[in-house]
């Protein structure tokens, strides 16, 4: 019936253009409204606020009585079908009575008293509004059956009920005749529900405004999506949702950057050796979406770790690394040096690596629903499988709601049945991750290999909601299960929800890596092309001590390694665990220090200190010497700690920057990129483009592209940082 209606005010016959035809429809328009509250009843709606009907009654009058309508033909266009339109508006769209926000709805033909709205036009008896009242009612009891939760989002509601615009605006077709009518009723219409809540400026419309709207002068206000309390607004008409932005829970550790130390007070810098890259690859992550990464996501040593250097290696396996020093200009301070060192591991040959026992335990909580997520962790695990050895053994655990054995302990070379049960993977659930290490550890143990490679493999966004989940319980436990020889690495997934601070303590105490694979190139670069390192471990516990001649540096600060600090008196207590090294890994650390006099020194020197070192008697064999390096390590199965030492003079020294070799530079020119991202006061004042020249000048080989892959980086920061 009500379709009959809107076809009916369709083949309204306008009066014809004079001045008596205007007083008419006003006089219609306004005898309704005062009808209206006349009749009024009990009010009705909220305390706080007016009714929202009596809002647009307030916003209707000026709009109406503006000049521009006065002796013309179109306020008898604009009124007539305007008025009867609205209130079959008000009747019929069944949009709740109370909001919590003074906005206007057209919802209920009721004024500010709560007495009937009559239109003018066909409508003019209360008989008929109260016809269509009744009518509307119905519908609405019919509606309630199927009205969608407080939570609906915006486009539910206005598929439900913004319908009949287009419908009134082709009925008011051939009325259109100058465009006029269609484009005033449009503007009234989007004008009316914007709020002082939804306008950007926080101002309500006035008159004014409305009338300029309706003639088209200005546009109207732009409508915004409301989310205050987490509730949507009742109506938003004429504007598409807006999609908030998902919460982000990335969760990283937070620790302030290595301070410049005095050599006089503090002499000694001690730190665990970190081969974890997983920093690197979450920032990258952070650069491609185009945003900078969060300052605590970066972990210089992780991002220089990240690229393969040709830091010279041990000639045999007796000797698990050799330490290689460098000495050169800082290019982001004149006034200081560097000291370079770089690790190389001993390069354990595929065909007499150990048998590896590996079990993949697999997140496949609801979280895991992501294409960057299960998706990609399945080609990775895919990967892995292909680079094992026939004699290897693969089970898989996965944990959602509890924790579940997929695979018992199979050899590679049954390789199909491996890749079928990696295929079966599906998402679903909460995490119950902590059940999950505990079914990992129990196969673990029934394929233990005596002598080979024991290692659970765990691939998740990070999240453990279910069980035990405190950091303290998992690392307790990760420390008893690595006594027994079983190691565990973490490979990290996804974004919005990845607990890198979780996967950095699992990782450091499971004496195992640490990785984020954001790409399937990524996941070749770890799982194939690193296996060596990441499988095969030559050393554990390894512990670097740096001890600096007061005569000759005045000041360090150690570039990175702030989660790997440790107690000076740990270096040589064998039962505080330590980093891994493993088969040909690279390790690197920079220290920038400042010599003795230079005009960069920041700490004065103490008056009541011990006497100047210049006024100390010094060896003849320990001058000359700028600092002296000790590493600690323990073999894979022993016990006991084995010590390296290395003299750093200025024999180690690069005469200039540009001599320095090409791998020294690019690794610097990484800790500078590191250290800007990460909002490293000492590197402020040095811009992007200079750590691009430096690390285009020492580029060299790009095997696997991953220098030219930085380049692109420097340069999104670049523009990110606006610079």
């Amino acid at each position: 019936m009500m379709n009959d209606e809107l076809k009916n005010l369709g083949h309204i016959t306008p009066p014809a253009p004079s001045s008596e035809a205007r007083a008419r429809a006003l006089s219609l328009a306004m005898q309704a409204f005062d009808e209206a509250e006349k009749n009024s009843t009990a009010p009705q709606g909220t305390a706080g606020y007016r009714r929202q009907s009596s809002i647009f009654n307030r916003l209707w009058s000026p709009v109406m009585n503006r000049k521009f309508l006065a002796g013309s033909a179109l306020a008898t266009l604009l009124v007539v079908p305007a008025a009867a339109f609205l209130t079959l508006e008000l009747t019929r769209n069944g949009l709740p009575v109370e909001t919590k926000t003074p906005e206007v709805a057209l919802t209920e033909s009721k004024d500010e008293r709560g007495g009937d709205i009559k239109a003018p036009g066909q409508l003019k008896s209360a008989a008929d509004v109260q016809r269509l009242r009744e009518e509307a009612a119905a519908q609405r009891s019919q509606d309630a059956l199927s009205k969608p939760s407080q939570s609906e989002s915006m486009a539910d509601k206005k598929t439900r009920s913004d319908f009949s615009a287009d419908e009134v605006a082709a009925l008011l077709k051939e009325q259109d005749q100058q465009g006029q009518v269609r484009q005033s009723f449009g503007a009234v219409r989007r004008a009316a529900p914007i709020s002082s809540a939804e306008r950007t400026d926080g101002n309500a419309p006035d008159a004014e405004t409305l009338s300029r709207q309706a003639q088209g002068v200005i546009a109207p206000a732009p409508v915004v999506e409301q989310r205050a309390l987490g509730e949507t607004p009742a109506i938003a008409l004429n504007s598409d949702t807006v999609q908030q932005p998902e919460e982000n829970r990335d969760r990283f550790t937070s620790a302030e950057t290595n301070p410049v130390k005095s050599v006089a007070t503090d002499p000694v810098s001690t730190f665990s050796a970190d081969v974890d890259t997983a920093s690197y690859s979450f920032v990258r992550k952070a650069l491609m979406a185009g945003e900078m990464p969060d300052p605590d996501s970066v972990r210089v040593e992780e991002m220089i770790n990240y690229f393969p250097y040709d830091w010279p290696g041990p000639e045999s396996e007796a000797e698990p690394f050799k330490a290689t020093v460098t000495v050169l200009p800082t290019p982001w301070n004149a006034n200081t040096r560097l000291m370079h060192v770089g690790i190389k591991g001993y390069d354990v040959v595929v065909a007499t690596a150990p048998r590896a026992n590996l079990v993949f335990l697999i997140d496949v909580s609801g979280s895991m629903d992501e294409p960057d997520k299960l998706p990609l962790l399945k080609s990775a695990f895919r990967l892995l499988v292909d680079k094992l050895k026939p004699e290897d053994t693969v089970s898989i655990v996965t944990y959602a709601g509890n924790a579940g054995t997929v695979l018992e302990p199979t050899a590679i070379k049954d390789k199909a049945k491996i890749l079928a049960a990696i295929d079966t993977l599906q998402p679903g659930g909460s995490t119950a991750g902590a059940q999950g290490l505990e079914a990992a550890y129990d196969l673990a143990e029934r394929a233990f290999v005596k002598g080979g490679v024991n290692r659970i493999m765990l691939a998740t966004d990070g999240d453990f909601n279910v069980g035990p989940s405190s950091d303290e319980e998992l690392k307790a436990t990760i420390e008893q299960k690595r006594k027994s020889g079983i190691f565990l690495s973490v490979l990290g997934f996804g974004r919005g929800n990845y607990n890198d601070a979780l996967m950095q303590t699992l990782a450091q105490n499971g004496n195992g890596t640490a990785s984020y694979i954001d790409t399937l190139a990524e996941a070749q670069k770890s799982l194939v092309e690193e296996a060596g390192s990441s499988l095969f471990p030559i050393a554990k516990d390894v512990k670097f001590q740096v001890e600096f001649n007061p005569r000759e540096i005045a000041e360090y600060r150690l570039i990175g390694y702030e989660t790997r600090a440790m107690k000076r008196e740990d270096f040589n207590n064998d039962s505080v665990d330590a980093g891994d090294i493993g088969s040909g890994h690279r390790v690197t650390a920079i220290y920038e220090i400042t010599p003795k006099g230079s005009p960069a020194v920041l700490n004065d020197d103490l008056r009541y200190g011990a006497a100047p070192a210049a006024q100390q008697a010094e060896p003849a064999e320990k001058s000359g010497e700028l600092a002296f390096l000790k590493i600690r390590y323990k073999n894979p199965d022993g016990n006991t700690s084995n010590l390296i030492t290395t003299p750093v003079t200025e024999a180690n020294a690069a005469p200039s920057l540009q001599q320095a070799g090409q791998d020294v530079r690019f690794s610097v020119a990484v800790a500078a990129f590191g250290q800007k991202l990460r909002g490293t006061d000492a590197v402020s004042a040095y811009p992007y483009g200079s750590i691009l020249d430096l690390a285009a000048g020492a580029k060299g080989e790009d095997t696997y592209g991953y220098r030219a892959e930085f380049f692109n980086l420097v340069r999104l920061a670049k523009s990110l940082g606006g610079e």
